[in-house]
């Protein structure tokens, strides 16, 4: 396997940074987790342009353009023959001292892994993903801003220790106030009837690829989609229930805090949307 280190390709045993990189020491840093299928990387440009603007909220100068990004990620996909796998583009602050200050450091680092993932077993996919509520509240947007995909996510670990320890392999993040933010690696859903809700990114929630392409998709079907403000007893009494990110794709929620959702089993709209991403990623995409 071959990792990318600033413009270079090298095996994953000789993939090294520095002990004083602040992506290692304060999880100064961003990323994107983008999805390859068929010899295809799904929805590339978004991604990019994501990472770029994680980057700019926090001052963090990626030293390449939006094009040689692009250019190699693909070179890594091809150095490890990626036809259906997980890249993660990586941009840390770069070596610095031990104290905060983020500009002692001159040199951002780049690294691109491409490798493969399976998130969650494929029988799940048929009978869902039970979840649990967790203790562990969702950070503040005035703290970290949902919208910058950063390196610091311990936020997220804590939650899913929690569900781990609670026997489930994934959980919902309630905010501050008491409102649904998200799930420790992933976006929620609700549906009622003909309508599909998710939170908003002020929740809590950041704002996924794969949710706003489902979000598209759904509209594309007559879905009436819509961010709203939703609580437990929202999740609880919904139609269905469903999340959504790169790595877990679509997996519906069968139960939540031992309470079962619609009946039990992924519903009519989640097995419809599921069918149409499918359909989408299998015919678009950037070329490897």
């Amino acid at each position: 396997m071959k990792v990318y280190i600033n413009g270079k390709l090298v095996d994953k045993r000789a993939a090294r940074i520095s002990v004083f990189d602040h992506g290692l020491l304060y999880g100064d840093g961003v990323f994107e987790g983008i999805r390859a299928y068929n010899g295809r990387i799904f929805m590339l440009e978004r991604h990019i342009e994501r990472l770029y603007a994680s980057a700019q909220a926090i001052s963090l100068p990626i030293p390449i353009s939006r094009e040689k990004m692009i250019a190699d990620i693909l070179r890594t996909c091809r150095a490890n023959r990626i036809r259906n796998g997980y890249i993660r583009p990586i941009v840390t602050r770069g070596v610095g001292t031990l104290g905060l200050n983020p500009f002692v450091c001159r040199n951002p680092q780049v690294i691109i892994i491409a490798a493969k993932i399976q998130l969650y077993p494929p029988e799940l996919y048929e009978k869902g993903l039970e979840l649990v509520t967790v203790g562990t509240v969702r950070n503040l947007p005035e703290a970290i801003n949902p919208r910058i995909k950063s390196l610091n996510y311990l936020n997220n670990v804590l939650a899913k220790i929690e569900a781990l320890n609670a026997g489930v392999m994934e959980c919902i993040m309630l905010n501050a106030q008491g409102f649904v933010a998200e799930a420790s690696g992933d976006n929620v859903f609700a549906v009622r009837g003909e309508r599909i809700l998710t939170p908003p990114s002020w929740c809590g929630a950041l704002e996924g690829i794969t949710r706003g392409v489902v979000m598209e998709l759904a509209r594309e079907m007559g879905y009436d989609v819509s961010e709203e403000i939703l609580t437990r007893y929202d999740l609880y009494t919904a139609d269905e229930v469903f999340l959504t990110g790169t790595a877990a794709e679509i997996i519906g929620v069968p139960r939540i805090d031992r309470r079962t959702i619609g009946n039990g089993r992924p519903g009519p709209v989640t097995r419809r949307l599921t069918a149409a991403f499918r359909q989408l990623v299998s015919r678009s995409g950037t070329p490897i």
